[in-house]
């Protein structure tokens, strides 16, 4: 088949299963090995917020460099922190949520150790998270699930892209209501690999500006495809663009 026609045998409008069924082997395995504790992967998503992957690790790996753990950061000056984590982005508000989290958790908790949430049922550790200042639901959800292996759907902007143009979500759903719809929807198992699934998608086919339709292989059930295809066809032939005759008046004036 070529990567834009019907499958045999599949539906017309795309599935989660289809998404994990034609993308897995494409996209390969997911690692599920943890890349911090959950404090830990508290405090590099907020420096990740409004920022891009490369700096908020750039700004993490500058945190730990300089204070080296947790209780340090806890314990130092907002001003250090912001001068520790300033190429980031939003250093001076992300400094005091920092410290703020940190000493809120020791306080609540006695230490930083976040693994009694994956004891908690799923709605009550995210609870627990978001009554957090700076935590929402995507924060809450990354945390749950990169750190405690928790069914927790993540919803980024590739996340949140991918999944209204492909139909799986309305279009006028929020990205925070994107995280309940679409954990309803996808098998606990499947949580983590789907959500890393739509965002590499979302980055190197169904991107932003301009998606790569004739490359998609899910093309043949995503409804935003003919609208995408009409827009490029009208691009490419000129259509909708000013006339570039001249007017009358504009040709006798030269």
């Amino acid at each position: 088949m070529t990567m834009t026609n019907v499958p045999s045998g599949k539906r017309r409008r795309v599935k989660v299963p289809d998404v994990m069924e034609i993308l897995g082997p494409i996209y390969g395995p997911v690692d599920r090995t943890p890349r911090y504790n959950a404090a830990q992967e508290l405090v590099y998503t907020i420096l990740s917020q409004h920022t891009s992957d490369v700096n908020s690790t750039r700004a993490y790996d500058s945190l730990m460099a300089m204070f080296e753990s947790l209780d340090s950061i806890a314990a130092a000056s907002p001003s250090a922190i912001e001068d520790a984590i300033r190429q980031g982005g939003l250093a001076a508000q992300k400094s005091v949520r920092i410290k703020t989290i940190l000493n809120q958790v020791k306080a609540e908790v006695g230490s930083y150790d976040l693994s009694f949430l994956a004891e908690m049922p799923l709605d009550e550790a995210k609870a627990w998270l978001k009554r957090l200042p700076g935590v929402g639901p995507k924060t809450a959800a990354i945390i749950l699930c990169f750190a405690l292996g928790m069914p927790a759907m993540p919803v980024d902007t590739h996340v949140h892209r991918v999944s209204v143009r492909l139909g799986l979500i309305g279009r006028k759903v929020s990205a925070d209501k994107a995280h309940d719809i679409l954990e309803a929807k996808v098998p606990p198992d499947d949580v983590l690999p789907f959500h890393m699934y739509l965002i590499w998608h979302g980055r190197q086919v169904c991107k932003a500006q301009r998606p790569r339709c004739g490359e998609c292989a899910l093309a043949w059930g995503c409804p935003a495809r003919a609208g995408f295809e009409k827009a490029a066809g009208r691009t490419k032939t000129g259509a909708g663009r000013p006339s570039q005759r001249k007017t009358k008046k504009e040709a006798s004036n030269g």
